[in-house]
């Protein structure tokens, strides 16, 4: 039963396929429900419609999950019973995912509020769902058959699966317990989508003066620049990130600093108290010690001693380097500050920067003329095609929510297999990270396979009318990363929905993503597009050196600042209590002096603005976990070639198209011919 997000899907298609249920009424005239394989009209989408897809699609569901019911249970088969949940499932999370798509891009504001209020519905009508006491027994009635036991590979492991999810979500519980469970669900849902919604809608700004804006391209302030002169720069990441960087303005860094860590201050303190205390309620109702208790058994990592194993382990690892990281930004300050006492959190990017340019030569500026958006996409289609043999090409005038958000079909074989659309530029009200929204996921019916839809939400800097829109090679990674989420999305063959694409375990899905940033970082990758803007020259070698001389400067810091994200989640929702008298703030300043050489800013409020805190609750270590497969399967590239379209079809065949139809650990085992180890990981980061 599957969550969706950022992100947010598989074994090869079975010759005998299976019976479905009768295609279902579609609402006429309502853009969230298309034909087919037929892309949404998005275009056309009014406040209104938002509203009566919602309703729609819960009576859909009700009449799905009662026909389910009322199968005898002697005439119980996998098509009849597991088959139609997986549909049902897909219907009803293939509306949801394009409503929960418009709360965070839509420009309309009504039309945005009405999404993240069917948001709250929709998800509380999942948690209903999943406690539907009757559709449980008639799963469990199923796993009890004797056609059950004869199932094997994808089928036998959805049905285990599912009986698991079901027993979950409170099915070891009494009726009136379960009555607790839903209610605290859906308060969780409820103040999950408040969390969120606070950081997302969350303006602030400062205004300053030429002199304090001494130090950023010509092309940062021209954008930013007021009537009177002044310049007002906001706290999103093109915003925020160049500041920081190249601001020569202590008094400047410092004041943003504050404002950019207290985003969504004070109301998610309160807020993210109460979803705290909801997860803990719910996970001692279940009989679980913690909320990372009940996440992490249906993970990789299994418990949280696990994951506190593997990032204690880590914090060892990187103690040494960390240390000799932080001596070098205190060298640098020094020579121009005298000043070698402490490096505090608004001067890191800035002394980094400055590190870069004068030890090892390197200036983020000059990198930046390589790499225009369009190169970049042109790019990284070219890469992805080479490698995965595929093809894009971009629909002509598409029905999208945005004018400027392009979409584009994804050809394999001759055939369509997916879709995806661009949203690149930040904008108010506009979900201000980068990540990949699954809007429908691939699955098998008897109309043919469903087309899976995703797209990718960021926010890179917007052209000028004298420049194209230059990216630092920190966003080209970046826009790399949250493709490699688009590629999960877009080849999945995966029989089934509930398996398809990105729906493998929480702390495996972000590895086919971080994977794909080490194409950013080669020579014979970038070759094929990083040019400077004006000249086309190809970026020369040896900037290109430079660039890979100074990358691994600062990555033990860099580390330790994940190692801290990750810690600081397990620790709230595993060591905590939300109910006792330490705060939020005290457990985030205990735990920062803890796993990083950085201080503690007091005043500031960090986890009012963490949104992984909401979606990725006791989960933020799975972004150095499954880094380490992520490295381990990129040395297979290594080794053949990182354009090697043999590797390239063996990996997008193995790990991307077979989603969760099989357990993780033994894709990766077959796609790297031996165990995993950590070797790649540790070299790539310097260790």
């Amino acid at each position: 039963m599957k969550q969706l997000i950022t992100l947010m899907v598989c074994s090869l298609i079975l010759a005998c396929q299976p019976q479905q249920q009768k295609e279902v009424v579609t609402v006429p005239d309502n853009p969230f429900f298309n034909t087919f394989n037929e892309e949404i009209d998005f275009g056309s989408i009014e406040a209104n419609h938002v509203t009566e897809a919602t309703t729609y699609i819960q009576e859909q569901t009700d009449a799905a999950i009662a026909k389910v019911i009322d199968i005898e249970e002697e005439d119980r088969t996998f098509d009849n019973t597991m088959l139609a949940l997986d549909d049902l499932h897909a219907n009803l999370d293939g509306i949801a995912s394009a409503i929960y798509l418009m709360s965070y891009t839509h420009p309309d504001s009504v039309i945005r509020s009405n999404a993240l209020k069917s948001n709250t519905i929709l998800s509380q009508y999942t948690n209903k769902v999943e406690l539907n006491e009757d559709l449980y027994k008639a799963v469990k009635s199923f796993s009890k058959s004797k056609k059950a036991e004869k199932l094997t590979g994808y089928k036998a492991k959805y049905l285990k699966e599912t009986v698991e999810e079901f027993e979950r979500s409170g099915f070891g519980l009494s009726k009136e317990d379960r009555e607790v469970l839903k209610g605290i669900n859906d308060q969780i849902s409820e103040i999950g989508d408040k969390f969120s919604q606070n950081i997302a809608s969350y303006k602030d700004f400062l205004i300053v003066s030429e002199s304090d804006i001494e130090g950023l391209p010509e092309d940062y302030k021209e954008s930013r620049k007021q009537k009177d002169g002044t310049y007002k720069v906001d706290l999103s990441y093109p915003s925020y990130r160049p500041f920081m960087k190249y601001c020569k303005s202590e008094k400047a860094r410092k004041e943003l600093y504050l404002k950019y860590m207290n985003r969504a201050y004070p109301d998610n303190i309160e807020v993210l108290q109460q979803l705290l205390q909801k997860r803990k309620e719910m996970a001692e109702l279940l009989g679980y010690n913690s909320y990372a208790s009940y996440v992490l058994e249906d993970r990789m990592a299994k418990n949280p001693e696990s994951v506190w194993a593997f990032e204690g382990k880590l914090m060892e690892d990187l103690k040494s380097k960390e240390i000799s990281d932080y001596q070098e930004l205190l060298d640098i300050k020094k020579s121009k500050t005298g000043k070698s006492d402490v490096i505090n959190s608004w001067e890191s990017s800035f002394y980094f920067d400055k590190l870069l340019k004068e030890k090892y030569q390197l200036d983020g500026e000059e990198v930046k003329q390589y790499f225009s958006l369009d190169d970049v996409i042109n790019g990284l289609f070219t890469i992805t095609q080479t490698i995965f043999d595929l093809e894009y090409r971009e629909v002509e005038s598409p029905s999208v929510w945005q004018k400027d958000v392009r979409m584009f079909e994804v050809i394999k074989d001759g055939k369509l297999k997916g879709r995806f659309y661009l949203d690149l530029f930040p904008r108010e009200n506009k979900y201000n990270h980068a990540a990949c929204f699954g809007i429908k996921s691939g699955k098998m019916t008897t109309r043919g396979y469903q087309i899976p839809t995703a797209s990718l939400v960021c926010n890179f800097p917007e052209p000028t009318a004298d420049k194209p829109s230059l990216m630092p090679h920190s966003q080209v990674e970046t826009f790399f990363h949250e493709f490699g989420h688009v590629l999960h999305q877009m080849v999945t063959t995966a029989d089934l929905y509930s398996q398809s694409g990105t729906s493998v375990s929480r702390d495996f899905v972000e590895a086919p993503s971080q994977i794909f940033e080490n194409w950013a970082w080669n020579y014979e990758a970038l070759k094929l597009f990083a040019k400077h803007y004006e000249t086309r020259e190809v970026i020369p070698e040896a900037l290109f050196n430079k660039m890979l001389a100074a990358k691994n400067v600062g990555s033990a810091i860099a580390a330790s600042h994940q190692v801290f994200f990750g810690t600081y989640d397990m620790t709230l929702h595993d060591k905590y209590d939300p109910n006792g008298e330490e705060s939020t703030t005290d457990v985030l300043k205990r735990v920062q002096e803890e796993t990083t050489i950085s201080p503690y800013v007091e005043g500031t409020h960090f986890q009012t603005s963490f949104g992984h805190l909401n979606g990725y609750g006791a989960s933020y270590y799975g972004y150095l976990w499954s880094k380490v497969y992520a490295q381990d399967m990129f040395s297979v590239f290594e080794q053949n070639g990182v354009l090697d379209k043999k590797t390239g079809k063996r990996y997008r065949d193995i790990i991307l198209a077979s989603g969760s139809s099989k357990e993780e650990i033994e894709l990766v085992k077959e796609f790297l011919g031996r165990e995993p180890n950590n070797d790649a990981f540790l070299r790539e980061l310097g260790l």
